[in-house]
């Protein structure tokens, strides 16, 4: 990374400590923060801060985040969608996913719509699966992943445009796609994040899975999203995952409106 420099050594700590292996947030003083450019769906920020005893200057992309749902059915299948995605030139096998982009949705809200407009589908059960950050040093995008299940057709389909017109839907064994991820086959990493932690929590048993509105702590810009989930995980959340879903179903006939691009 750029010209070598000389300076003090990396911090190496005992792997062996008790404390659970963790990121750390890290409160650091901001000096200055403006938009250096705005785009059609994505912004650019310059952030100038105080780090260890110097001040940085940093550009990176001002995200809403996004949220990702990977559909697994009686058959232990998982639903794939392609769509074209113009930055890398590929139609790239994903699962649905979407921006945050509507003010004041709750992310699982947001998931249980994504499944509706790209697949037409809904679901009964619905885990929080998998978080994570998409590109660290250039982005503030962070990903959550929900596991869907009790997947049914919705009443009615969605109009698609654009990128998402053609999309091609297909349900794969989950075997199957571990094993095209494992290739190098498949790229998108909503999708590769997800199975390969499905197939990790399926070897401890899916009752080990978080309740869907366990709180996103670490989203820089939701304060307190999902905060209002119960204490009981999975089925005991279920019933009002059901509700929502069939509330995002029924708004899919509405939303055919301007959609940007994921």
């Amino acid at each position: 990374m750029g010209d070598t420099q000389h300076g003090t050594a990396p911090v190496t700590t005992d792997a062996g400590s008790e404390t659970p292996l963790s990121d750390d947030h890290a409160n650091v003083s901001i000096v200055s923060s403006e938009t250096v450019f705005t785009g059609k769906v994505w912004n650019i920020r310059r952030d100038v801060f105080d780090y260890s005893g110097s001040q940085i200057t940093r550009e990176y992309m001002d995200h809403t985040g996004a949220v990702a749902v990977l559909a697994l059915d009686d058959e232990d299948r998982v639903l794939l969608i392609k769509q074209y995605r113009h930055p890398v030139r590929v139609r790239e096998w994903e699962i649905p996913a979407g921006l945050l982009d509507v003010e004041g949705e709750d992310p699982l809200v947001a998931a249980q719509r994504e499944l509706a407009e790209e697949a037409d589908l809904e679901a009964s059960e619905w885990h929080l699966l998998s978080e994570f950050a998409s590109s660290p040093g250039g982005s503030d995008e962070v990903i959550r992943v929900y596991l869907a299940r009790g997947v049914r057709a919705t009443e009615e389909a969605f109009e698609r445009t654009e990128e998402e017109a053609d999309i091609e839907v297909r349900w794969v064994p989950l075997a199957d796609v571990v094993d095209a991820v494992l290739a190098h086959r498949l790229q998108n990493p909503s999708l590769t994040i997800g199975v390969l932690t499905l197939l990790a929590v399926k070897e401890r048993g899916l009752d080990t899975l978080a309740d869907a509105q366990t709180p996103w702590t670490r989203h820089p810009k939701l304060v307190g999203a999902g905060a209002g989930a119960g204490a009981g995980a999975g089925a005991g959340a279920d019933a009002e995952a059901d509700g929502r879903s069939e509330a995002a179903g029924a708004s899919v006939a509405g939303r055919n409106a301007e959609r940007d691009d994921r």
